[in-house]
């Protein structure tokens, strides 16, 4: 095929829509979609996202559209105004990022315990032909959902500059990315930025 008309059919191809599932984005960053997730009495709800209060999906979304900056981001918020979570309320959260026409959702977090509920939405999300990309420790015990067949086990790597990746092929993980977010700020490095980067390298 000519070069000419590669090149017309890689711009005429609809920029990527990635799906993050954290904590949401700040008010000035710029994204396809949003919604946030909470369970009352037992069922989890779908609302309006308010603004990052923690930061951290602030920080995920800002590596992916460095790396990836043709890429549109649908944010789906399930930690609120703290660290915890649900698997309510993240296997809604894939749900409805499928639904919003995700090919790639990062899932910088990891829940310690095999869930059915959870599982299910990432089997949902696989045969759907989503990447599914989660962050894994370097060390210790695993989580879900990285540790589920088909799942990128993503995890960070100091060697890792925020262009670079390693191929790790671990019990662990099977990639790793830079540890810090674009700020460089080390306190709020680790899995979960290493995740980040090989999601946006993956948009990319």
């Amino acid at each position: 095929m000519p070069v000419d008309r590669c090149v017309k059919q890689a711009a005429d191809r609809p920029a990527p829509l990635i799906g993050v599932v954290d904590s949401g984005v700040s008010n000035g960053q710029a994204v396809h979609s949003s919604a946030a997730f909470v369970v009352e009495q037992g069922e989890p709800w779908q609302c309006d996202a308010p603004a990052d209060r923690l930061g951290h999906g602030t920080r995920v979304v800002e590596i992916i559209q460095h790396l990836a900056p043709q890429a549109r981001i649908a944010s789906a918020n399930v930690f609120g105004d703290s660290n915890g979570t649900s698997v309510l309320q993240v296997a809604a959260a894939i749900d409805w990022l499928v639904g919003q026409g995700a090919q790639l959702i990062n899932l910088s977090l990891g829940l310690r315990q095999d869930r059915p509920l959870l599982r299910a939405a990432c089997e949902r999300a696989l045969e759907q032909g989503v990447l599914l990309c989660a962050s894994s420790p370097a060390q210790g015990a695993a989580v879900y959902p990285a540790a589920y067949p088909g799942v990128i086990r993503a995890t960070g790597d100091a060697r890792c500059q925020h262009g670079e990746l390693v191929y790790l092929n671990t019990t662990q993980a099977d990639v790793a990315g830079c540890v810090r977010p674009l700020c460089g700020d080390r306190a709020g490095a680790g899995a979960s930025m290493g995740c980040a980067h090989v999601s946006g390298h993956l948009a990319r």
